[in-house]
């Protein structure tokens, strides 16, 4: 499976009620757990600068990484990034290749 990286930027509204993020955060988790059973989650993260969130997770390919990202902005992100990670050690392979 492929790496793939989540940031997610959440909508004013939503950031105005932390108190209650564990609950839709759990709600989120939830339904991308049911939509894409196959998704592993690797590492979950708050940030704080132009993104909110950032989780690792592992998809089968860039379809399943794609509904993790339309999951988050259907739950209240105004941005879902998901981007591929590759292992630096295979990006010194694959220069070796060119």
């Amino acid at each position: 499976m492929a790496t793939y990286v989540l940031m997610s930027k959440l909508s004013p509204e939503i950031m105005k009620g932390m108190k209650d993020r564990a609950r839709l955060g759990r709600t989120w988790l939830a339904r991308v757990k049911k939509k894409c059973p196959e998704v592993k989650f690797l590492a979950h993260y708050a940030l704080f600068g132009p993104y909110d969130f950032m989780d690792i997770y592992e998809a089968p390919d860039e379809e399943v990484a794609a509904k993790v990202s339309m999951i988050s902005m259907a739950q209240g992100a105004v941005s879902a990034e998901s981007w591929v990670a590759i292992p630096y050690k295979r990006i010194l392979e694959l220069a070796k290749e060119i």
